[in-house]
């Protein structure tokens, strides 16, 4: 019966690849697979049908958490910000700033990217933006379509890594609950040997991944820029300088316009939860809400003051959380506290009035209805396919899929290390035909548990933070591979005609290089990963 219960849990997982593959729903393929052969299971006698009852219970779970309400914020952030054309502005403005450098259009797009990532996140508007706006110059001026196209799809796809992340949310909501089973069974395994010392290591948290996420993500960045610089002073003939428009001058206050305001967001979204002012879910909402104050003053920038004032109060307000602890639960308030409160307050309100005038531009000029269907759809993509994959991780586990797993990777030569291995040979070949979302909810949730049991060679178990950002890296590169690569697809449909699909691979492959390259630096030096986790929130 085991043999059998096993060979279905391999069928299962071959069948939901080859189905997916064929472009059916992914949703819907999770959830059909896992419903087929847990009647199948059940009829061989190797199933049992309990497991589908927690169904429900997971879905509510999934519902209640409030770690995944970051999700539709910083969806709904991304898209507006997007929309009210910040990154046109970024690109048009360092595009001059660097152009007439060698190579200096694509390290402006490098140098874009990263801060569109850190303040949007949303890979195919990147993408596509920047498609548009910066590869016809590119062109233009003699870039090499390969090159151009290479470093704009490598540069939209830095939004899965450097935080906030919605592939960092996502993924550090699984690895949390990864961790807390294994922290469970080691727990256990030690209680049934009467080793009662054992003491369950601190819970991970999405900020955690969030800052172990920076230090690589900013080396990857510098590496494009490193590597489109040493190209174009190789071979000046690929990436050409370009002349600055002397009709439209680049001036400080054009800089400054351009900068401040995805900066000022990186600092107040990214610098609060790595403060530890604010959880990535309350950092996410003050995002959507700096964003919606961007937009409303980019639509009417003649009218700046409450919008202005606005701003000042949300930033008041972050410092007020900072520096004070507003005790408003005790009987007695101090009298320094009820100060506190009465400026919060005043914060407030004139933070209502400048949304109450943002909202009110960004709906009369068309804006917020495209915004909100859109960010609804990418949410309800996102949480259907964690439902569709709930069903299958439960009928998977039902067949006896996680003793499975957990028996092949505790066999694998070199113990956790070649474990380790596998499981990131098996993501990066599965990136080349399944959205990182399908391996994150399906392909996780199976082997982070198993790998953060196994013994590493100095005796400890895996840092969690460690492997959730080898998982991120790893991800990333799903983006850039072909034939399912989405950043390639996004480019593929903007980019112009004498631009070929060769070329694009061609252009993504050192990227990809890059990527790997990155991969092996945090596996001999994980302190990349752990460092700023440690010394932000302590061991």
């Amino acid at each position: 019966m085991a043999d059998l219960a096993g060979m279905l849990d391999l069928l299962m997982f071959a069948v939901a690849v080859v189905l997916l593959l064929t472009g059916f729903p992914v949703a819907f393929t999770l959830a059909g697979t896992g419903l087929v052969f847990a009647f199948v299971g059940y009829s061989a006698g190797v199933f049992d049908f309990a497991f589908v009852n927690a169904l429900p219970q997971r879905i509510y779970g999934t519902m209640t958490n409030e770690v995944l309400v970051a999700v539709p914020l910083f969806i709904f952030m991304g898209v507006l910000l997007e929309r009210s054309r910040v990154a046109e502005e970024l690109l048009a403005t360092m595009g001059q700033l660097f152009g007439p450098m060698r190579g200096g259009v694509g390290i402006a797009v490098c140098v874009v990217g990263a801060l569109l990532a850190a303040s949007t996140g949303i890979v195919g508007a990147t993408v596509v933006t920047m498609g548009l706006l910066s590869l016809p110059t590119m062109l233009r001026y003699g870039y090499a379509p390969s090159l151009a196209a290479g470093t704009i799809a490598a540069s939209g796809t830095l939004g899965q890594i450097i935080p906030p992340s919605i592939v960092l949310v996502i993924l550090g909501d699984q690895i949390s609950n990864a961790y807390q089973e294994s922290q469970r069974v080691l727990q256990e395994a030690a209680w049934e040997k009467g080793d009662f010392s054992f003491v369950p290591g601190p819970p991970v948290s999405v900020g955690d991944l969030f800052a172990g996420a920076l230090i690589p993500g900013l080396m990857l960045v510098g590496a494009y820029i490193i590597y489109t610089a040493v190209i174009a002073f190789l071979r000046p003939s690929v990436a050409p300088p370009v002349p600055r428009d002397p009709d439209n001058p680049v001036t400080l206050y054009r800089v400054m316009h351009a900068l401040v305001p995805p900066i000022a967001l990186i600092v107040a979204v990214l610098g609060s939860i790595l403060a530890g002012v604010a959880t990535p879910t309350e950092a996410a909402a003050v995002g959507g809400i700096g964003a919606l104050l961007l937009a409303g003053h980019r639509i009417n920038e003649h009218k700046p003051f409450f919008i202005y004032a606005a701003t000042l109060s949300l930033i008041g307000l972050l410092i007020l959380v900072t520096l004070m602890d507003l005790r408003v639960a005790r009987t007695e308030i101090p009298q320094g506290d009820l100060i506190g409160i009465y400026v919060a307050l005043a914060l407030v309100v004139v933070l209502a009035l400048g949304l109450i005038v943002a909202l009110t531009r960004v709906m009369r000029a068309g804006v917020l209805t495209p915004v909100v269907h859109s960010a609804t759809k990418i949410t309800a993509m996102v949480f259907v396919i964690l439902i569709g994959a709930a069903l299958f991780s439960l009928v998977f586990r039902g067949l006896g899929g996680d003793e499975l797993v957990e028996e092949t990777l505790s066999g694998m030569p070199g113990g956790a290390l070649g474990a380790m291995i596998a499981v990131m040979a098996i993501m990066f070949v599965l990136g080349f035909f399944l959205d990182f979302l399908e391996i994150v909810f399906v392909v996780v949730p199976l082997v982070a548990p198993v790998l953060l049991m196994l013994e590493m060679p100095d005796g400890s178990t895996m840092s969690p933070v460690w492997l959730g950002i080898m998982m991120a890296v790893n991800l990333q590169t799903s983006f850039l591979t072909p034939p399912f690569g989405f950043a390639l697809f996004y480019l593929r449909g903007v980019a112009p005609p004498q631009v070929t699909t060769t070329a694009i691979y061609r252009g993504i492959i050192p990227f990809v290089m890059i990527q790997i390259a990155m991969l092996v630096m945090l596996w001999y030096a994980p302190s990349l990963a752990t460092w700023l986790p440690t010394v932000i929130y302590g061991p």
